[in-house]
């Protein structure tokens, strides 16, 4: 167990409607969100980006030009801070969000490591949307680690359920990866569930002297989750991305208060909370 807590913000999310949540849009909103996470303790922001055209900021985008400007906004206002950049996209041309990737220069990019049936159901039992397949094949992945290795960005391995987990074990066998850092995702309704109960099975699957962290989707339920991990030793990961609950129950209004929570279940574990430079150290990635 590491006793260096690392804390990941998520700062908004690739759908999340800003006129119905406190999520941030703008370069400038952004920013300012991320440097509330960074002061209350997290040294790595997890970027998705959205349309800034006028009433479009519900949706996402991938013009190079607007990654970037988000991106150097959030490095501005957080001095040292890691920026993990999103690829997710449907379907196989990965163009996109490789032009992106070129323009940021995340040192981590996500990377989703398998297919998933992405489904929720409303209260009726209707879908809550049209079922949707996220597609990631083995040749997906492998093209989007080949821009990952030309823009130096470290890939964290998105991991929706237990098959996933040990399909980045074949990859390591394969050869596409030599010490891959997972992320299980815990909480999607057609995933894995946000159980505590589960992680003890997940760290007994993953490859040995591989980091870890949790993105725990839900509402105040996922605090829990997010204590065991701490006590397991696992890096943290929390926004208003995953979550707009507090432990209490209460909303969080901010990206702040929800970082300054998982910033408790850290120090409930014993631990204490990484800065930028010992974050760096600890992924081996390149100076801010």
């Amino acid at each position: 167990m590491s006793d260096l807590a690392i804390l990941t913000c998520a700062v908004t999310g690739v759908l999340t409607n800003p006129k119905q949540h406190p999520v941030p849009v703008t370069a400038a909103e952004m920013a300012a969100s991320a440097k509330q996470a960074y002061d209350a303790g997290a040294t790595i922001m997890h970027l998705h980006f959205r349309d800034q055209r006028e009433g479009m900021g519900h949706l996402p985008t991938w013009d190079p030009a607007v990654c970037a400007e988000i991106a150097q906004a959030v490095r501005e206002a957080c001095p040292g801070v890691v920026i993990n950049m999103t690829t997710g996209v449907i379907g196989p041309d990965i163009t996109p969000p490789c032009e992106a990737m070129r323009a940021v220069k995340p040192e981590i990019a996500a990377c989703n490591a398998g297919t998933l049936n992405y489904l929720k159901t409303r209260s009726d039992g209707s879908w809550a949307w049209p079922p949707i397949v996220f597609d990631n094949p083995v040749s997906k992945v492998q093209k989007m680690l080949d821009v990952m290795k030309e823009t130096g960005a470290m890939p964290e391995f998105e991991c929706f359920d237990t098959g996933i987990v040990r399909s980045v074990g074949l990859f390591i066998e394969n050869g596409m990866v030599q010490k891959p850092h997972y992320n299980f995702v815990m909480g999607v309704a057609s995933g894995m569930a946000a159980d505590p109960g589960l992680l003890p099975h997940l760290l007994s699957q993953k490859r040995d002297g591989c980091s870890w962290e949790v993105t725990a989707i839900g509402r105040e339920d996922v605090w829990p989750l997010h204590q065991r991990a701490a006590d397991l030793g696992g890096c943290l990961r929390t926004g208003l991305e995953d979550t707009f609950y507090l432990p209490n129950g209460e909303r969080a209004t901010s990206n702040g208060q929800l970082v300054e929570a998982l910033a408790t279940c850290a120090r409930n574990a014993g631990r204490t909370i990484a800065t930028t430079q010992q974050t760096r150290a600890r992924f081996g990635l390149r100076a801010a």
